[in-house]
């Protein structure tokens, strides 16, 4: 079955509400979406949402990339190769792990669609449901609180709070929602590079009584050997994020086993194949794995939750990306229920276009 034709397109997407990390704020993004078109009318559909500071790539980027490139690599290609044409497309933009994963992702679509199965089932399917985390930005005590009593409504039962600006008011907000909710909360902290040595140990030291799950990348990437002075109980807890960003980082990471927990992101590594490499890496190590996001299209969220889903130790996701948007173009790609998240059963990444 042979790829006839790829199209692709930006689109500017506007958050339902702006959120604040500890880099900036953030109120809308831009979203470069791939269409691959086979011969019997399928069509397998790919996203990209990278994040400049982190990845160094831009959607203009993607788009360009995919303007110059993308049909002269897979119009006319069989669609049984998908894994190799990943594997060239790598290749071709080792910089640009968001151009990778819009043709991952795409590729991996149609290929699923045509052979009948889910993704996660052409991998090697071990969850079929597992709860996602919902992210409150760095806000007062006030608004925190608000938005933990909406989530706690919507039936979610993990949080992932912001921090990073104010050790203090980080630790104020925790101990306010621990008062207010008591255990219905699982709480996950994401400092997103913003403390040195000295506060993390003063946040982790005062909120020891508070169980927070988790605590993803505290320090900037760099300081891993700073982190591994710490004990091991607090190693276990930390996620590496923007420390990780495809396999060679992951091995690097792996010597002195600074983090416990590995957060994976599809538009830090290039999709889906880039994602196992990572993964294949971390059960070795015996590191938990963490499945993140941007703020993304569904189309690439339900990719995250197949490869998730494919993973027996995964034991963490935070793929509510898609939720934070006004609006999306495609329908479907995950159920959620009760702050849950499973699959369809679909074949492929179980996305379609929405209708305009």
């Amino acid at each position: 079955m042979n790829i006839t034709a790829v199209r692709h397109y930006k689109r500017h997407l506007a958050l339902r509400r702006p959120y604040t990390i500890a880099r900036s704020t953030i109120s809308a993004v831009e979203i470069v979406f791939l269409e691959v078109h086979l011969a019997g009318g399928l069509v397998g559909i790919g996203s990209s949402s990278t994040d400049q500071d982190v990845v160094g790539e831009s959607a203009d980027d993607t788009l360009a990339n995919l303007e110059t490139r993308a049909a002269e690599l897979l119009v006319g290609k069989d669609i049984r190769t998908f894994q190799g044409l990943i594997g060239e497309v790598r290749g071709l933009f080792p910089l640009h792990p968001g151009t990778q994963a819009a043709i991952d992702l795409a590729l991996h679509d149609a290929f699923c669609q045509w052979i009948g199965i889910p993704v996660a089932d052409f991998y090697g399917r071990q969850h079929h449901r597992l709860p996602t985390s919902v992210t409150i930005g760095i806000k007062g005590v006030d608004e925190t609180l608000q938005e933990a009593q909406e989530y706690r409504q919507l039936g979610f039962r993990v949080l992932k709070v912001k921090t990073g600006l104010d050790v203090a008011e980080d630790v104020e907000r925790l101990v306010k929602l621990r008062e207010r909710f008591g255990n219905h909360f699982a709480i996950r902290v994401d400092a997103n590079t913003g403390y040195d040595l000295e506060r993390l140990k003063a946040f982790m030291k005062v909120t020891d009584g508070l169980d927070v799950e988790l605590v993803e990348q505290p320090l900037p990437p760099g300081n891993e050997e700073a982190i591994g002075t710490l004990p091991g109980e607090i190693r276990s807890r930390l996620a590496a994020d923007e420390s990780l960003k495809d396999a060679s980082s992951a091995l690097r990471l792996c010597h002195g086993m600074p983090y416990g927990i590995f957060n994976i992101k599809l538009m830090k590594c290039g999709g889906i194949m880039g994602a196992l490499e990572i993964a294949t890496i971390a059960r070795q190590a015996g590191i938990s794995l963490f499945w993140g996001c941007n703020d993304e299209s569904a189309a690439s969220i339900s990719a995250a939750l197949h490869a998730a889903f494919a993973c027996p130790h995964t034991r963490y996701i935070d793929l509510d990306g898609s939720l934070d948007l006004a609006e999306d173009f495609v329908d479907g790609g995950f159920i959620l229920e009760d702050g849950c998240m499973r699959l369809p059963e679909a074949a492929g990444l179980g996305i379609k276009k929405r209708d305009s």
